[in-house]
Formats: structure tokens, C-alpha cells, sequence
């Protein structure tokens, strides 16, 4: 008996006799809502712990240095033949130590006294400004190819010179050299000059008439570069002032092409996610060189954002995302149709995360106990309120 009384003294919730208490219906009215609000506030917390929260923060992209950007397009060219049709990437990490080893080989091979088929040159255009402007170069580094050894315009207005869009490694250099001057046999280099251009200079005019749907992907380095569809042969001249670049863009994306069901299971942690995926999708791009529109390079400037969404430590999704800017640019050279892409070096990550059960068991604990609370003092409040106006009422001073 000393046992349990001892026991009992630390009660911390000691009865009082049901027979000592007294029911009121402002109690009973208060009784009501606090339940109602503990429910409805219940119910909240319930729906507040079921929903995933999303945190968004802007990082350094976590790429690492050997991983590779997909680049997916699908276009169509309805004055460009796809004969002639080329596409070439190229970067801006620099051509200086391809090039000084490509010009190393090509020397080797071929001789610049005993053989010169293969003549390479390079220019500083910081230093040589006035040479750069005169030809034109608008882009660095630029890497143009003289068939002739020089710039001049013939009577029908073809350009004597090519740019080069295609790889910038020593081996992608060094096979478009040799393939140029494959059909050139050593015999009709010793020629006259003169002789060499009847020979191996006559070009067939390329024909006008066409269309090309150019549908794939490349693989590129994440760092800013372009994507360039343009005419090329090797037996053909292009008259630049008809040349005609227009296209329409069905898909172009960066990363793996996502569909539309992973599109739209994205929109579920931001709104917006997802809307520049594909932001030049259905847009067209029409020139008429007839029009005084003749020698025109389309342009579009494409800065490119990468978003994840992780579920924990899983990585849900990887989505490229970009704006773009396009422009109509006048040139000597053969028009061409031209991606500027640049990848920023920040990513936006988007964390979806999980609410713990202690927190939402503590959370309801504290919804019951405040609102318990709450309601005990206004029901006191009350009553005092009434045995106040009760005493007035009976004409009691206190």
C-alpha cells in the first residue's frame, strides 16, 4: 500500500470526482469547435506529410571532364540537297596543338619544296588585323581552305575559298588534307599553274533544286562550339548568292531525348521545368534570295542550362534546358545554317525530399495539446466573463 501510494504521488494528471464537475453548454460549444479544428488541422498535417517537398539551389555543373553532351536534331532544308548536304562540329578548346602537329605530319609527307600539294599557313589576327578584315574572318579559330592559293572572284561570283566546319582533332586535319588532295597527282602539281587549273580546277555548278530532311544526334564536348549544316562537294561549285539555308526545326534538344510522359512528370516539382527543353521546336527560318536576302547565314545563339531532380540520393531525371536568339547574317562566304551552343557552367538542382514520421507525429501531438489548450482558456475566460456579469447583474459588489 506505502508502494503504490508513493506511486501515485508523481500523478501528474490527478482526477477530480465526476461528481465535482459541472457541464456548461459554452463549454460544450467550445468542446465542438476545438475537435472540429483538431481534425481539420489533423487532416493538413496528414496531406503536408504525404506531399514530397522540393528545394531548388543553383551549383557548379557536376559533370566530370570526360562526360559528353548530346546534341538532337531533326530538321528540313527544302532548298538544300542532301547530296550536298554536311554536318560538322566544332569547339572552342582551340586548335593550336592539333594544328601544329597536323602541320608537322602534312610536312613530312608532303614536302613544301620537293612535293607542294599541301601548304599550310597560320595567322595571328590580333596581330594581323588589317589581313583578318580584309578576309573576312569573323570567327576564331577560323580554319579556311584556298584551292587556288588565293581569294579572287571569278566572273560568275563563286568564292575561292571554303571554311572548314569538320573536326579540329590532328587526325580529322590531316585525313581532310589528304582527301583534298587525293585527286591531284604530283605530276600535275609540276605543271604551270595555268595548266593545273584547267586540269583539276573545272567544278560542275551545283544544281539548285532539293529539299533534305537532316534527322540525328552528335556527341560533343561540353564546352562552347557549334553545329554547322552546310553544302559541300568536292566536284561541285555553289553559287553563293543562291544559296538558300531556310529550315524548319521539328526537334532540336540537348541531352537523351525525353518523351512526353517524362515531360510531364516533371512539371510536377516546378511549373515551369520542362519549357525550354525544346524551345525551337516548330519554327521556321525562311530566307528568299530573291528577295535581296542573297549570301545568308542563319544563326542561332543557344545558351544551355542542365537541371536534376533527385529523390534522395537517386537521380530521377536530367534535363537540358536553353534559350535561344537567331539572327540573319549577310556574308561573303556560302551561306550556312549555324548552332552557336553554350553550355553553362552552373546547373540548377532541384532536391525532392520526404517529411520524417517524428516530425509529423510531433506536429500532431502539438496540434491536439495547443488546441486543447486554447479552448481550456477561453472556456475559463468565459465562465468568469458570465459570473462577472451575473454579480453586476444581482447588484453585488466585490
Amino acid at each position: 500500500m506505502t508502494s503504490k501510494s508513493k506511486i501515485k504521488s508523481v500523478d501528474f494528471y490527478r482526477k477530480i470526482p465526476r461528481d465535482l464537475t459541472e457541464a456548461s453548454l459554452t463549454g460544450a460549444g467550445l468542446s465542438i469547435i476545438a475537435a472540429f479544428f483538431m481534425i481539420l488541422l489533423f487532416g493538413m498535417e496528414l496531406n503536408d506529410y504525404l506531399t514530397m517537398s522540393t528545394t531548388t539551389s543553383v551549383i557548379v555543373d557536376k559533370s566530370s571532364d570526360g562526360d559528353f553532351l548530346i546534341i538532337d536534331f531533326d530538321m528540313s532544308f527544302p532548298a538544300l540537297s542532301c547530296e550536298f548536304a554536311s554536318v560538322d562540329v566544332s569547339d572552342v578548346l582551340g586548335t593550336k596543338p592539333s594544328w601544329e602537329k597536323a602541320e608537322n605530319i602534312i610536312r613530312e609527307r608532303y614536302d613544301p619544296e620537293m612535293d607542294g600539294r599541301i601548304l599550310l599557313g597560320k595567322v595571328d589576327c590580333t596581330e594581323e588585323v588589317d589581313l583578318c578584315t580584309r578576309n573576312h574572318i569573323q570567327g576564331y579559330p577560323s580554319i579556311r581552305i584556298y584551292r587556288k592559293g588565293s581569294d579572287l572572284r571569278e566572273a560568275d561570283g563563286h568564292n575561292e575559298h571554303e571554311s572548314y566546319y569538320g573536326d579540329r582533332d590532328t587526325e580529322s586535319l590531316v585525313k581532310t588534307m589528304e582527301e583534298l588532295v587525293a585527286p591531284i597527282s604530283l605530276e600535275s602539281q609540276r605543271v604551270s599553274s595555268d595548266a593545273k587549273l584547267q586540269t583539276n580546277g573545272t567544278k560542275r555548278p551545283a544544281p539548285t533544286s532539293g529539299g533534305c530532311r537532316i534527322e540525328g544526334f552528335v556527341r560533343v564536348k561540353k564546352v562552347p562550339g557549334n553545329l554547322v549544316i552546310s553544302a559541300h562537294s568536292a566536284a561541285h561549285s555553289f553559287d553563293a548568292s543562291q544559296m538558300n539555308m531556310s529550315h524548319v526545326i521539328s526537334h532540336f534538344s540537348f541531352g537523351k531525348r525525353l518523351s512526353q510522359q517524362a515531360i510531364s512528370d516533371m512539371k510536377k516539382f516546378l511549373p515551369y521545368l520542362g519549357q525550354s527543353y525544346d524551345k525551337l521546336s516548330s519554327n521556321a527560318y525562311i530566307t528568299n534570295p530573291k528577295e535581296s536576302n542573297e549570301n545568308v547565314t542563319i544563326e542561332h545563339y543557344l545558351q544551355v542550362v542542365k537541371t536534376e531532380v533527385m529523390t534522395g540520393t537517386n537521380k530521377v531525371v536530367e534535363d537540358y534546358e536553353y534559350t535561344s536568339h537567331s539572327s540573319l547574317v549577310h556574308s561573303l562566304d556560302i551561306p550556312v545554317a549555324k548552332f552557336h551552343y553554350e553550355p553553362s557552367p552552373m546547373q540548377v538542382l532541384i532536391t525532392e525530399t520526404a517529411k520524417s514520421f517524428s516530425h509529423f507525429l510531433t506536429n500532431v501531438c502539438a496540434i491536439i495539446g495547443g488546441v486543447f489548450t486554447v479552448a481550456g482558456i477561453l472556456d475559463s475566460l468565459l465562465l468568469n466573463t458570465l459570473r462577472l456579469v451575473k454579480k453586476v447583474e444581482l447588484g453585488k459588489n466585490f
